[in-house]
């Protein structure tokens, strides 16, 4: 029998103890309060972690770390994205940007960009006016004054035997002269009170003689009406001076200086560069031989005396041929040139209304608002900062285009170069040198020049080339390495003296003209010496340096691009792909003027944009507008 075993526990806990065990069923609560009283407590909310010091962090072993409400807080540096986080499409609709980023990725979006450049015009609208012109086939149709036609054959174009307007003639001429027979209309107070026009047409059209003719018309008739007007007015002075003298026999009164007309134009004629000026005003002072008037230029190539000369000339001034910043700062010391002004010529029209140009022009124009008429823009390109700027300043204008505007001739052809080719692999200038080399040596073309009895003992005519670049810094460049390659280049650009200018533009402007009578007798005479008389030439020494004959090469940059009739000029190359359409249009507009044919070359890189090239290349063979 065991012995009884001592305890300390009471019976009880003893009883509890030899019973089975038995699990305890807690309700939910107690079980969860018991759980929380059985985690160990944290630390409270404002309590530093230990890891605040610590330069870096060791990075989360996984993302179930990093998530929380707390997550990341314990930041030292700040954490800024390189690139900002992509906007969504309701934000973008909401700012009006929506589109934008696809369109600058786009592909074709430069060459999109060059179309733009130019304002559209319909064909709707080109069809009307071509069949609203297709009537008026002689100048005899305008009503012009007699002497201003007849000046028509005899200056304006000497030398053609069919002298038919063109379309911008056809078209603008009327429109023009309208006003100077008809009374003009009463305006409202606030409305400008002087008409306003566009002459829009494409390069080499003839624009400067349709406005140039509406108005000399214009001037003629004013000096008339003037003279009639000074006669009634000397007869009522005259009265006055009778019955001043009867009334004071012994009292001496002082003559009053007559009123001069020094200084004060009728028209004037606003162009943007000096080589302009020179070329207008030589048109202009050729009508006044026959119609009788007196005309003048001023630029900035001219000195002080001959301006001052010029503009205040005792006998006068009735047109005058000027660049806006010149005028604009003698019209500053002398307000007085500007207050009989009855018609403004803006000639290059979307030149000078630019950025550059717009706060001279405008200030001019206000100036002569008060005696102004009419006000005429004429332009070869109607870009979309002229049509904006017009419609912004002019609502009112009239807008006078052509069937043809912002096309080029088909008479032109255009070659493209591509320079990557294996025989220049990139080499601009090497390539520009071929290919005036290979203009050069080939045969004369089809208009019959170089044959005659004067092209053995005169030579034959020689051929000149103008090559566009668009920046002025390698005209220069461009030329030395083409005299070096035994081509006669010069270059043209805004670094040019004045007097180089005119020189240099005298030779590519100027039209050979035919043989007279005594020079053909002169050839034939000399034909029947080296008949009957034979004769051994001296032998020439062999040059060092191989030169291509009879051909003149200019390089030059927009300055020469701008209005400059280049009639004489058959061959024009794009050293360069000009960045906009109205370059295209402006550079090879140099061809194919007064129904001659052109030739046009561009030369394409790895880098310019062929698609471009290839849209005016097919636009000028359909016959199409660029836009």
């Amino acid at each position: 029998m065991p012995l009884p075993i001592r305890s300390s526990i009471c019976s009880l806990c003893q009883s509890r103890a030899t019973l089975p065990f038995t699990p305890t069923l807690l309700p939910t609560w107690q079980a969860m309060r018991h759980m929380a009283t059985a985690r160990p407590r944290k630390a409270a909310r404002m309590t530093l972690s230990p890891n605040v010091a610590k330069t870096s962090l060791k990075k989360p072993r996984s993302g179930r770390d990093r998530a929380g409400p707390w997550a990341s807080t314990n930041q030292t540096e700040a954490r800024i994205r390189d690139t900002p986080r992509p906007r969504s499409q309701a934000a973008l609709k909401r700012s009006g940007q929506e589109g934008k980023a696809e369109k600058k990725e786009a592909p074709l979006y430069k060459a999109l960009k060059m179309q733009t450049t130019l304002s559209p015009v319909t064909y709707g609208r080109r069809t009307a006016i071509k069949s609203k012109i297709a009537s008026l086939t002689s100048f005899d149709h305008f009503p012009l004054l007699p002497t201003v036609r007849h000046s028509i054959f005899s200056q304006g174009l000497p030398g053609l035997a069919d002298v038919t307007p063109t379309p911008i003639q056809r078209l603008a001429i009327p429109q023009l002269l309208d006003s100077n027979i008809t009374k003009p209309k009463p305006k409202k107070a606030d409305e400008p009170q002087y008409d306003q026009y566009l002459l829009a047409a494409e390069t080499g059209s003839g624009k400067t003689l349709a406005y140039l003719l509406p108005v000399l018309d214009a001037v003629k008739r004013g000096e008339a009406q003037d003279l009639e007007e000074q006669k009634i007015i000397d007869q009522q002075k005259a009265k006055e001076r009778e019955e001043r003298l009867k009334n004071r026999t012994f009292e001496l009164e002082p003559e009053e200086p007559p009123m001069t007309d020094s200084g004060r134009p009728r028209a004037i004629i606003l162009v943007p560069t000096s080589e302009l000026v020179a070329q207008v005003g030589a048109k202009v002072k050729s009508f006044s031989h026959t119609v009788k008037y007196r005309s003048g230029m001023i630029s900035s190539n001219l000195t002080p005396r001959r301006i001052k000369s010029t503009l205040f000339h005792p006998a006068g001034i009735d047109v005058l041929v000027a660049t806006p910043h010149l005028l604009a700062s003698i019209a500053k010391t002398n307000p007085y040139i500007l207050s009989r002004v009855s018609h403004l010529v803006l000639d290059e029209a979307d030149s000078l209304m630019d950025r550059s140009f717009i706060p001279t022009t405008t200030e001019i124009i206000d100036k002569v608002a008060p005696s102004l008429k009419k006000l005429i823009f004429c332009s070869a390109t109607i870009p979309r900062s002229l049509d904006n700027q017009l419609r912004k300043r002019y609502p009112d204008v009239k807008r006078l285009t052509t069937p043809n505007l912002h096309a080029i001739p088909r008479r032109v052809q255009l070659g493209v170069v591509d320079i990557e080719k294996e025989l220049y692999r990139g080499n601009r200038m090497l390539a520009c040198a071929d290919v005036i080399w290979s203009i050069g040596k080939a045969g004369e073309s089809s208009d019959g020049e170089g044959h005659g009895p004067l092209t053995k003992y005169m030579g034959p005519s020689v051929k000149k080339i103008l090559v566009f670049v668009n920046e002025r810094e390698e005209a220069d460049e461009v030329a030395q390495f083409l005299f070096s390659k035994g081509i006669d280049a010069v270059s043209l650009s805004r670094d040019s003296t004045s007097r180089k200018q005119e020189e240099i533009l005298a030779e590519f402007t100027e039209v050979e003209q035919p043989p007279t009578a005594e020079e053909v007798s002169l050839a034939n005479k000399q034909a029947r010496a080296e008949k009957s008389i034979p004769f051994v030439l001296p032998e020439k020494k062999a040059e060092i340096t191989r030169r291509l004959p009879n051909t003149k090469v200019l390089v030059t940059t927009d300055i020469a691009s701008r209005g400059i009739d280049t009639l004489a000029v058959k061959t024009v190359v794009l050293y360069h792909v000009p960045h906009t359409t109205v370059d295209f249009i402006h550079r090879l507009g140099r061809l194919g003027r007064m129904g001659k044919r052109g030739r046009g070359v561009v030369l394409v890189g790895k880098k310019d944009r062929k698609d471009v090239v290839r849209e005016v290349r097919e636009g000028m063979f359909r016959g199409q507008a660029l836009i």
